[in-house]
């Protein structure tokens, strides 16, 4: 077992009663007072934000075990920044070396641009230009803007990005959410798919956020957001048959005093542990849960259970179901912190085969006792590299988009042969194009060619001043373009 460090834990505490109702997103403006936090009057406090945007709660770090040194921060990025470069030919000679790049943790300053190439997110918004925007500009089913509008304000409440009531993050959380009831109308919208939209758009924009949602919702775990919920039933019951061989005590526990699964996993997995975790744990896990797929969310609830439920002494103080679930609500903060964790989670012996298997076992006794599913969703891809073996991109689908151009600087030799080239370019133009007289070498003084030799030395100056160099009128900042996606 990987060695236990001190660290910050996540209360299972209902912060919805701090906020009051939600305003009215239709016909918000843009403010331009500053940034949500202002809005909101935190720049007032003495509240400091984290490097994760977090200005309180108890997801807000301390910053003492999650500092990189800086060189080998650069190191990773380049890394990614070559990995991004040529991902199709990562994924298909080297995927190896992504997975344990990903294990290690992917470089902030990439974090959304490399979910998005894991998740096939990129893909899918190249293959439909547009379609955001085309979404995004109908009004919607009134029926789900309501619930939608409601739920705003619970997501992330002491994040500076969601931290003012119809601030710049909740708007375009509405809009992203909008835009999947849009998207998949017969699926609508589902409350636990409010955090997952909020955790994407605090690395992406509105656009890249709403395409890894559609991922994450139809290709990682698909029906978890469907009605009747059978998709996140039938994976409780594959966990409980998993925590069998992973931790004997701990299922015979939960089985003895009747604890479903769905009581104590829902919003585990439905959330991707993003409402349980310390953030640093949380970063951590989505890393490798969008290049391993749904495995890793299983994994982490099983190491949680292992060690909360995994032994005879710690048993005793849970005789009963109440006390099992409060254990379970109030997770110990070691258990939870990220170097811990990541180690438990890459170790332990729980494959997407194992999954898959105990999918058909549980859909055969589903079928059984409750007939057949009602909702029949998508097959579940298991990471990055099944995603991109399903649905090969191609390499256009693949081009990175700058979101700034700059001009690289010409050097001096470059400079040199673009003057000769223009030069020669120059006399040929002249030679052939030249039908003006001769020069007479006999002008006399009174010739127009001379009267500018014969000005006054003042006058000549002040003819000069007043004469414009040729080409002054472009701009020096024609050298650098903005363009923006």
């Amino acid at each position: 077992m990987a060695k236990l460090q001190s660290g910050n834990g996540v209360q299972w505490k209902d912060r919805r009663s701090q906020r009051g109702a939600v305003e009215s997103l239709a016909g918000h403006e843009s403010s331009s007072l500053g940034s949500d936090s202002e809005l909101n009057g935190f720049a007032n406090t003495e509240t400091q934000t984290d490097k994760y945007g977090f200005i309180g709660g108890a997801q807000q770090s301390t910053g003492e075990n999650d500092n990189i040194p800086p060189d080998v921060l650069r190191q990773r990025e380049a890394k990614w920044l070559d990995m991004l470069n040529s991902w199709d030919k990562w994924m298909a000679k080297k995927h190896k070396k992504v997975k344990l790049r990903c294990q290690k943790g992917i470089p902030p300053s990439l974090r959304g641009r490399a979910w998005l190439y894991l998740s096939g997110g990129k893909v899918k918004k190249e293959q439909n230009q547009g379609k955001f925007q085309e979404l995004d500009s109908q009004p919607g089913d009134p029926k789900w803007l309501d619930v939608i509008e409601k739920d705003l304000h619970r997501q992330f409440p002491f994040h500076e990005m969601f931290v003012a009531r119809g601030g710049h993050g909740q708007q375009d959380l509405f809009r992203v959410l909008k835009a999947y009831t849009l998207h998949r109308p017969e699926e609508g919208y589902c409350q636990a798919q409010a955090p997952i939209a909020a955790v994407l758009l605090m690395h992406m924009p509105a656009e890249d956020a709403f395409w890894g949602l559609v991922q994450i919702c139809e290709k990682y775990l698909p029906g978890y957001y469907s009605a009747g919920l059978e998709a996140i039933q039938l994976d409780g019951e594959i966990l409980f048959a998993l925590l069998k061989r992973v931790s004997p005590v701990a299922h015979r526990h939960l089985k003895k005093y009747k604890i479903d699964p769905i009581l104590y996993m829902t919003e585990w997995f439905m959330c991707a542990f993003s409402r349980t975790l310390p953030w640093v744990s949380v970063l951590r896990m989505w890393d490798m849960f969008f290049c391993e797929g749904v495995k890793i969310i299983f994994r982490v609830g099983l190491v949680l259970l292992k060690c909360m439920l995994g032994s005879q002494e710690k048993l005793k103080a849970c005789q009963g179901q109440y006390e099992t679930m409060e254990l379970l609500r109030s997770i110990e903060p070691r258990y939870m912190q990220e170097a811990f964790l990541v180690q438990e989670v890459s170790e332990l012996a729980v494959s997407e085969r194992d999954i898959e298997k105990e999918h058909l076992s549980q859909l055969r006794r589903w079928k059984e006792t409750h007939g057949e599913l009602h909702c029949k969703s998508p097959p579940r891809m298991h990471g990055a590299k099944a995603i991109m073996a399903a649905e090969p991109p191609s390499r256009q689908d693949l081009k990175q988009n700058p979101t700034i151009v700059v001009e690289v600087p010409q050097t001096t030799e470059s400079k040199i042969e673009k003057g000769k080239k223009a030069k020669s370019k120059l006399e040929k133009k002249t030679d052939t194009k030249n039908t003006s007289p001769p020069l007479n070498p006999y002008l006399l003084p009174s010739d127009p060619a001379l009267q500018s030799d014969n000005l006054a030395p003042s006058e000549s100056q002040h003819l000069q001043e007043d004469t414009p160099p040729q080409g002054s009128n472009q701009s020096l900042s024609s050298s650098e373009h903005d363009t923006y996606l």
